[in-house]
């Protein structure tokens, strides 16, 4: 019987498939029948465990003597206990399942494997109060947890998250913090992006140096960067293990590598000096494929990361190379020439499929980013990261690989969840991806054959080193870029949850929300610096008397709502919404925020309509008189996520008011590298337009792409206007 047979067969048996309204578990099992009463937790509960689970059992105790204060006792044994767990995988048979019972006198948690039964473990913890999650002891809780029979198993084997230590270096408690997160939610694949450009993460007992000159950026109080011993890494695997989290090194290469060379010179084609970068770029230096000296250099350190890490998976990245270097290295041309290859994207192919057969070998299997499979022919099955293309899984499977859904569109963390003013600093490479837009990405439904194994999301920390905006001051011993990984990450790691562990054609997004409304009191628990949502919209609409009438909704359990109906930004002061109908003189004029504790949302944003200017593209800037001058000046117009990739470009400048404005020569910069420069000389008044066209043939996804132009008001800076943006 497959996995999915299964599970809608243990859902019939239970005759119920949708949870009830008090359980409020993320992501949704797969049935729950409630029953009435309680279970009560008190300070006598005993906590009983079968042969070979005490780790469980403690590390249940130790959850509830932190929230409570209770120290309850934990006994060898099941059969006397009022909480007891166990591993039958007969009875709940689904890998990584579980059947947890909750009665008024009796709690059992069994799982059909370990993982199954820390599972159950978590989903208990999710019927008891929000508190239950608490570093310190909750005075005034009554810890009841309703009485529920439920039976849970994921539809996916694979269910991840990835986080980039590599561009921003993140501590060891951190680290946990986010395993612990994923835990929760039942996640349990961490892919440990250690290796890019901006930094080397894993201490290397061969090569010193990779810790020593490439973990770190600058010189002197400005350093930035760190690593992790062997030591801490061991005990990063350790406390996933127990949480089922499975910890996946990347080592990356052949691009993303700098730290690497810049530490050992002699691993690049050109064999030339650097320096770490401060500034997030994609370095063109490759690792040197046709020297012997830089393939041991590979196969050296891949031996470290087999003997440190017991995952079966190794990631080799694999991302973003551009083969100007191996083009130009005659050590590479001579290596292109012996294996019969034609061109130098096909020796990433035979990179890849070196490595592979040497990681099989080992028993581990190679993970990459989609590149691993569409450059070059690799005839060892591998997994392949679908990020930029889902019609690549497809092309994955017709090679004999296997294919994990990561697309950018929907699970790219590092995006902001809106494109309202004042959303914190984040990617702009492509649009925000809300709550809901993640939680609808699409994927099939699993099966034993089915080639796409499971879901991940990622976190890219390439934003930290955009500037200083982002960067922590040691002084202060503050933890701003922790609080932002987290805003970025929560709540849409519960979408990621959710989508990874059931089926599409069960998923809700009023149900989902519903539930998620409860789940932030659980998230400040955990200590997480989630990003507030907006109060919810429930309807919206224009009087006859060209007023707005608006009704709302709280979106977390438990909050307030302030709002202003003057255009101003309301505050924690501002007027409290007590229910009912508000009327605003227009749709622009009204703001409403969340109040929940300390935690304050954006306002409500409604963006200016538009769609009058539709056939010019994405509107990329606006001017106003303040800000022109009567003299031609250059003006910086940031089209980052405007650029969307290589091919042509259309900008547009539209005056709307005032008199004439002139446009002179414009360029378009990426970071600080000229990419067009084009001739201008218009002067133009409103119901005029200038229009620019330029070719973009050098994008990199994550780095900063600037418009230039030369501007100035013609006689008077009384004008203001408007910049729109397209891809031909």
């Amino acid at each position: 019987m497959t996995l999915r047979n299964f599970i809608a067969a243990a859902a019939v048996a239970l005759g119920v498939f949708a949870a009830g309204a008090a359980v409020n578990v993320v992501p949704r099992p797969v049935s729950v029948e409630e029953h009435d009463g309680q279970f009560t937790l008190t300070s006598k509960t005993s906590i009983g465990y079968a042969e070979g689970l005490e780790e469980y059992a403690m590390y249940l105790d130790s959850i509830l003597l932190q929230s409570t204060g209770y120290e309850l006792p934990v006994v060898a044994g099941t059969s006397k206990a009022a909480i007891a767990l166990s591993i039958d995988s007969a009875a709940v048979g689904a890998s990584e399942g579980y059947r947890l019972e909750v009665g008024r006198k009796r709690i059992t948690v069994v799982g059909a494997d370990r993982g199954g039964l820390f599972y159950g473990l978590q989903t208990l913890l999710q019927l008891f109060p929000e508190q239950i999650h608490s570093d310190r002891p909750a005075r005034n809780v009554e810890w009841n947890a309703p009485c529920v029979s439920i039976f849970d198993a994921p539809e996916r084997p694979w269910r991840g998250m990835m986080l980039d230590v590599a561009r921003y270096f993140h501590d060891v408690d951190y680290v946990k913090h986010y395993i612990d997160m994923m835990a929760m939610y039942k996640l349990n694949k961490l892919q440990f992006h250690m290796i890019d450009d901006s930094g080397w993460r894993m201490e290397s007992k061969k090569y010193p140096r990779l810790t020593e000159v490439g973990a770190y950026a600058g010189t002197g109080p400005s350093r930035l960067g760190g690593y992790y011993t062997q030591d801490q890494i061991r005990d990063i695997i350790e406390y996933g293990r127990l949480r089922n989290v499975e910890i996946i090194p990347e080592i990356e290469f052949p691009a993303h590598i700098l730290s690497a060379v810049v530490a050992y010179p002699w691993l690049s084609c050109t064999g030339l000096q650097h320096e770490l970068p401060r500034q997030h770029f994609i370095s063109r230096d490759l690792l040197c494929v046709g020297k012997e000296s830089s393939m041991k250099f590979l196969f050296d350190i891949l031996d470290e990361t087999v003997e440190l890490f017991p995952s079966k998976y190794i990631n080799i990245g694999g991302d973003e190379a551009v083969y100007d270097r191996w083009k130009e290295c005659p050590d590479c041309q001579a290596l292109l020439k012996r294996e019969g290859l034609s061109k130098a994207s096909e020796l990433q192919g035979w990179l890849t499929d070196t490595v592979a057969r040497m990681m099989a070998d080992r028993g581990r299997t190679v993970i990459g980013w989609e590149e691993i499979i569409t450059r070059g022919d690799v005839s060892t099955p591998v997994v392949a990261l679908i990020w930029h293309n889902v019609a690549d899984s497809v092309f994955a499977s017709s090679k004999g690989h296997q294919a994990i859904l990561t697309p950018a569109t929907h699970m790219y963390l590092d995006f902001p969840e809106s494109s309202t003013p004042g959303e914190i600093k984040a990617a702009g490479w492509m649009p925000p991806i809300s709550l809901e837009k993640a939680y609808s990405m699409p994927v099939n439904d699993y099966s034993d054959s089915s080639s796409v194994i499971g879901v991940q999301g990622c976190l890219w920390s390439d934003q930290f080193i955009h500037g200083t905006v982002l960067q922590e001051l040691p002084q202060l011993d503050e933890n701003r870029s922790e609080a932002y990984v987290d805003y970025l990450t929560f709540p849409r790691l519960l979408a990621v949850a959710e989508v990874a562990w059931d089926k599409e054609s069960r998923r809700s997004w009023p149900d989902f929300r519903r539930r998620v409304m409860t789940h932030f009191g659980r998230l400040d628990a955990m200590g997480a610096a989630y990003r507030v949502p907006e109060p919810s919209i429930t309807s919206m609409k224009e009087l006859p008397s060209g007023e707005w009438e608006f009704v709302l909704e709280p979106s977390i359990e438990g909050s307030e709502i302030r709002y202003t109906t003057d255009g101003t930004y309301p505050t924690v002061h501002s007027a409290l919404y007590k229910g009912g109908k508000v009327v605003a003189p227009s749709r622009s004029d009204f703001h409403a925020v969340t109040v929940h504790g300390r935690r304050v949302s954006l306002p409500t944003y409604f963006a200016p309509d538009y769609s009058r200017y539709e056939r010019y593209g994405a509107i990329a800037g606006q001017w106003q008189p303040l800000q022109v001058q009567t003299v031609a000046t250059p003006w910086n117009i940031d089209v980052i996520g405007k650029i969307s990739g290589n091919g042509s470009y259309e900008i547009t400048f539209i005056p709307e008011k005032g008199g004439d404005i002139h446009f002179g020569r414009l360029k378009l910069m990426k970071r600080d590298e000229q990419l067009a420069d084009v001739d201008g000389d218009y002067t133009v008044k409103p119901g005029q337009t200038a229009t620019y066209r330029f070719d973009v043939d050098a994008f990199e996804a994550g780095t900063p792409f600037t418009v230039v132009v030369e501007r100035n008001g013609v006689g008077s800076n009384e004008t203001s206007g408007l910049v729109f943006i397209r891809k031909l």
